[in-house]
């Protein structure tokens, strides 16, 4: 499977031979910011990168459409809703609360933690497994919680 940044080009070039203005453009806003960590940190980048980067952009058009929604602007909210439904479409699965739970349970387990002084292993630990298929917030509550906080 292709990585990404090559699905999101794919998908740009697709987009243009469709004629679809509307998703060239949330699509070219997706390349300007891969290609702007690219050139920031002089590499290219990974799929964790390009999701970090995806990550950033969901919570940005969020920030934006509930802003526009409560300035009764819905044409701009309906652009950033459109927009962030363009991005989630790269992004990984979402996990399920089972797997969820699983992953944290064997962090748990891994790290031998047991009160809140072992939750920074435990959360190093889920990072890389979570990012991008949970929100953070979430998860370190979740921990919390089974920690005993």
């Amino acid at each position: 499977m292709a990585d990404l940044r090559t699905r999101v080009a794919e998908a740009t070039t697709l987009a243009m031979k469709a004629r679809d203005k509307a998703r060239v453009a949330a699509l070219r806003l997706v390349n300007a910011d891969i290609k702007r960590l690219e050139v920031d940190e002089r590499r290219t980048a990974t799929d964790d990168d390009v999701i970090a980067v995806l990550n950033r952009m969901l919570k940005q058009r969020a920030e934006a459409e509930s802003q526009y929604r409560g300035a009764g602007r819905v044409d701009l909210a309906e652009q950033e809703a459109f927009e962030a439904g363009v991005i989630r479409e790269f992004m990984p699965q979402p996990l399920n609360e089972a797997e969820l739970e699983a992953l944290i349970e064997a962090a748990v387990r891994d790290n031998a933690a047991t009160s809140m002084r072992d939750m920074g292993k435990v959360m190093a630990a889920l990072k890389g497994a979570v990012a991008g298929r949970a929100d953070m917030a979430a998860v370190s509550a979740r921990v919390k919680a089974r920690l005993g906080a």
